[in-house]
């Protein structure tokens, strides 16, 4: 490359150093390519993060070789061998570290014939042909910086759409022009979105201008890659770099239209917060809040980080100016629980993650008053219960949904949030808070009331629970005695 700037001969360095400590048996493999007579070149990922000092067992690879040459070569090379991808000409295999001759760990590779895609513009599959030339396949690719590729096992560097000086400017920039590279594969304009948070990159404004231009484009893309690409994002060090780009760019509008809407003009007293930003710090401070492998919600925790980034999306559809000049967004987190849920499941997330962020939706304003008056142990144990598994994840977003800038006011919400994990956990030690149950079961209920199954008993349940937590345990006795006068009440009613 003729005249590299510092910051390119920094990066030329960096991948110096991760490329020639490269699995010696991906170099061995790309000599047995070579006495094959077929080409094998480092690709995409794997090469950007040699240039900025991380290195990867994980390799995806290009070559000249037909996929069933490929299957040939890999299969001899590997100790075991995949090819769920071979219509689209990928071909996959991995070979176990730690044995005689192997120093470096398990290397998996996937090992990809040059390819020329076109798409079928209007169900956005692809059709597959195969190219014969790596910089033809590198020019399909989706930014620059992943345009970039490593001839092994010469390690040789090809770069023809200089993504490296997109990388040491850090800017991402499509290596043909955006408009083609979008109307090919809608999606790279969520990638776009998902690498400036994954990487801290920018978008080049001409790649940014035609994102905004061709962003209802994204909606013939199928839900569940827009979400794989959304979960990436969120999953990312620095979220909200990429849900900026989604929302400035206009693609938010289609994939997640709740967080745009966020953007709620503030009044002209300003006497409520703007919601879209408030949002986006509460993210991050939930982010902070995240623990270790061995913590109570390890980084990076999606439910966690979904709830957070949904928590208020029910304030635009319950918002009302009081008299006065006050805003009110009464229950604003009911509602919002239900729209998160919709949104979820439109973008086809599993029912269990469903589950999870629109109860946690629904719970984040449960603390707020806790501080104003006394909780009894039985709101404390109703908070435990209602939370269930979700209670540390809870803890968190309530937490990090304190975005005031007053000082004394943040200090008192800390302090009072303190106090009722102090409770909670003085309340543990007295009792199993999350194994909380009636005093009696299912078989003494309808022992004690001369009944058989039905509806009748898990009103009864009900009913007994009611007393255990207003009350904590009474005993069998003392709860046969409630469960009988409430039976009493019934029949008379």
């Amino acid at each position: 490359m003729p005249n590299p700037t510092p910051d390119e001969l920094e990066l030329q360095r960096r991948a110096l150093g991760v490329l020639t400590e490269l699995a010696p048996s991906a170099i061995e493999l790309g000599a047995m390519f070579r006495a094959a007579g077929h080409e094998l070149s480092l690709v995409g990922g794997p090469v950007r993060d040699a240039f900025l000092g991380r290195a990867s067992n994980d390799l995806d690879f290009a070559t000249s070789a037909t996929p069933d040459q490929t299957l040939a070569l890999l299969s001899a090379w590997g100790d075991a061998h995949w090819d769920i991808g071979k219509e689209f000409g990928t071909i996959g295999a991995k070979r176990f570290g730690g044995r005689a001759g192997r120093p470096e760990g398990d290397v998996v590779v996937e090992v990809t014939t040059y390819r020329s895609d076109e798409y079928d513009h209007a169900t956005r599959k692809p059709v597959v042909a195969f190219g014969d030339n790596l910089e033809g396949d590198l020019s399909r690719r989706d930014f620059t910086v992943n345009a970039m590729a490593v001839r092994v096992p010469d390690l040789e560097f090809v770069d023809p759409h200089d993504g490296l000086g997109d990388l040491a400017a850090k800017v991402l920039r499509t290596p043909i022009e955006p408009e083609r590279s979008f109307d090919d594969d809608p999606l790279r304009m969520m990638r776009a979105a998902r690498f400036a948070a994954q990487l801290g990159f920018a978008v080049e404004p001409a790649t940014f201008a035609a994102a905004r231009g061709m962003a209802e484009r994204i909606t013939i893309v199928s839900a569940e890659r827009v979400r794989d690409e959304l979960d990436k994002l969120l999953l990312s060090a620095s979220p909200r770099a990429g849900l900026e780009v989604l929302v400035s760019s206009g693609l938010a509008e289609h994939v997640l239209p709740e967080l745009p809407a966020l953007r709620l003009e503030i009044d002209e007293h300003h006497r409520h917060k703007d919601v879209y930003e408030h949002t986006l710090t509460v993210l991050e401070q939930a982010i902070d809040l995240e623990t270790g492998p061995e913590g109570a919600v390890p980084a990076p925790d999606l439910v966690l980080r979904l709830a957070a980034l949904l928590h208020d999306v029910g304030k635009p559809a319950t918002r009302r100016f009081e008299a006065g000049g006050g805003v009110s967004f009464h229950h604003h987190e009911v509602v919002g629980a239900k729209q998160a849920a919709k949104r979820l499941k439109a973008l086809r997330y599993d029912k269990d993650t469903i589950k999870a962020v629109s109860r946690l939706v629904e719970l984040h304003l449960r603390f707020h008053g806790y501080g104003e008056g006394a909780w009894t142990d039985s709101a404390v144990r109703r908070y435990v219960t209602d939370a269930g598994p979700l209670l540390e994840r809870l803890h968190r977003l309530t937490r990090a949904d304190c975005t005031t800038r007053n000082r004394r006011k943040a200090r008192r919400l800390s302090d009072a949030y303190d106090d009722l994990e102090r409770r909670i956990e003085r309340l543990r030690g007295e009792e199993e808070l999350a194994r909380i149950r009636p005093d009696l079961d299912g078989q003494q209920i309808m022992a004690a009331l001369g009944v058989g199954p039905g509806p009748v008993v898990g009103e009864a349940y009900r009913f007994l629970m009611e007393l255990r937590m207003d009350r904590g345990s009474v005993g069998e006795d003392a709860a046969r005695e409630e469960l009988l006068a409430w039976w009493a009440a019934r029949a008379e009613a």
